[in-house]
């Protein structure tokens, strides 16, 4: 079953953060905005990633225990 936890939550709101953030940096001229909106943006690329990670490691230990309880 695929629940979604907080670091996958957390990595799209940062992604999408992180998009907005780089493309006003763009449209207003400020390099500095671009740059800190593609590392929040790399940063929730990560975070979901980590996210996903753990929450195929939870299914596998899951199906493990449920093996071992039959």
């Amino acid at each position: 079953m695929a629940v979604v936890n907080k670091d996958e939550i957390k990595g799209k709101y940062d992604q999408a953060a992180g998009k907005i953030k780089e493309k006003t940096g763009v449209m207003i001229g400020k390099k500095h905005m671009e740059s800190e909106g593609k590392a929040q943006n790399s940063k929730g690329h990560m975070e979901e990633a980590w996210g996903k990670t753990k929450r195929k490691v939870s299914n596998v230990v899951k199906d493990v225990a449920d093996k071992i309880n039959e």
